[in-house]
């Protein structure tokens, strides 16, 4: 098993300011720093180095992105927005809460084409699957606006690309981040031929999207699909999605090509989410992605790092996945596997199962159940 692998130290160099977190630093505010910080992903890579298994990755260079490849998704005033700020000096990315300093334009494009980059090195088969470690992230990110701390859409630009330039027609988006994935979701929301899959905690952020309504529209309709989970979901829970949901719609859409939105927000440790997922848990669900990758398109599934701000457990998430997805097992286990393992907050709940179900209801409905027709196909 080939994996490529896809980071650059530029990535770190994307400066969110002092922040207190999500607040700017001022008055009563001490200065401290973003939630979204270099820490989690330098961290991330770190370990990927010193654990030894970077000697069995294959090193994919990132690139920046185009002009072209980036107005396949945005418009032309976003993206000179961007650099027009990013050349003076930085900005916000659109929401207000999304801070950004010099040369982050240059970045954000090494971001989505970094993603651009694994993509392609799948689908000419130079690896079998493939992790983009990049910076800023990309999936709040609108046609005309960043938001959520991302500057450009980097899956939905590598998806467009890939269509383009490799004659892909049908792609499958799963989105793990804590977070919906609005931003592609809204990319693709009228493309019969992407589906987008998000797995997230219920109105956390954006607070008043990603819920089981949303499910395309036009030609679109049927090809979105949400799985707004309640607060405290862990292992259990989301491993039974997977299994239950976002498998089996995949499966049913069979696309040429799988792409995740791969965050580690809902992590036991992270600050910003209220779930409780383990590296054992996203170990679990990429088995799972690369099984149905294999079923349906050869195993092409493309990983794009999204969100997950916790410095210290990041790491070790994104350690199990680069495992999973290479074969190879480098004996660094996840320490923190002591106190979180035995945690109550595991096992599926009646509450979280009444979620699912309705769920799998909803996924019946639009046919996207293996053995139903399925939105687009033909």
């Amino acid at each position: 098993m080939t994996t490529g692998y896809v980071w650059h130290e530029r990535y770190a160099w994307h400066d969110t300011g002092t922040h207190a977190g999500l607040l700017p630093a001022g008055g009563a505010v001490q200065p401290f720093r973003n939630f979204e910080s270099p820490e989690s992903k330098t961290r991330f890579a770190g370990l990927v180095e010193v654990s030894g298994l970077l000697d069995h990755l294959l090193r994919v260079p990132a690139r920046p992105a185009t002009e072209e490849d980036l107005l396949r998704v945005h418009s032309p005033a976003h993206v000179a927005r961007i650099r027009a700020l990013s050349e003076a000096g930085g900005g916000d990315a659109g929401d207000g809460q999304s801070p950004f300093g010099p040369g982050s334009y240059e970045i954000a494009r090494l971001a989505a084409g970094g993603t651009i980059a694994a993509t392609e090195a799948v689908l000419t088969g130079a690896a079998d699957n493939a992790y983009a470690l990049v910076r800023p992230p990309g999936h709040h990110a609108e046609r005309d606006r960043g938001m959520g701390y991302c500057l450009f859409a980097n899956i939905a630009v590598a998806v467009e690309w890939a269509r383009a330039n490799h004659g892909v027609r049908r792609v499958a988006v799963v989105d793990y981040d804590v977070h919906h994935g609005n931003g592609t979701q809204s990319a693709f929301y009228e493309d019969p031929d992407v589906l987008t899959v998000s797995i997230h905690q219920e109105h956390l952020f954006p607070q008043h999207s990603g819920t089981f309504a949303e499910t395309g529209a036009g030609a679109g309709a049927g090809t979105a699909l949400n799985v707004p989970l309640p607060a405290g979901c862990g292992n259990g829970a989301y491993i039974e999605a997977f299994r239950r949901v976002v498998v089996p719609a995949v499966r049913a859409f069979a696309p040429e090509l799988v792409m995740v939105a791969s965050g580690f927000d809902a992590s036991a440790a992270d600050p910003l989410g209220r779930m409780t997922v383990t590296a054992a848990g996203y170990r679990a669900l990429t088995r799972q992605l690369m099984d149905v990758a294999e079923e349906v398109c050869e195993g092409r599934l493309v990983m794009s790092h999204e969100g997950g701000y916790s410095p210290v457990y990041v790491p070790f998430c994104g350690l199990a996945v680069l495992e999973t997805l290479s074969g190879h097992e480098t004996g660094v286990g996840d320490p923190f596997d002591e106190v979180w393992a035995s945690s109550p907050q595991h096992p599926l709940t009646s509450w979280q199962d009444d979620v699912l179900k309705e769920a799998e209801q909803l996924a019946r409905s639009l046919g996207l159940l293996a053995g139903e027709p399925t939105p687009g196909r033909t």
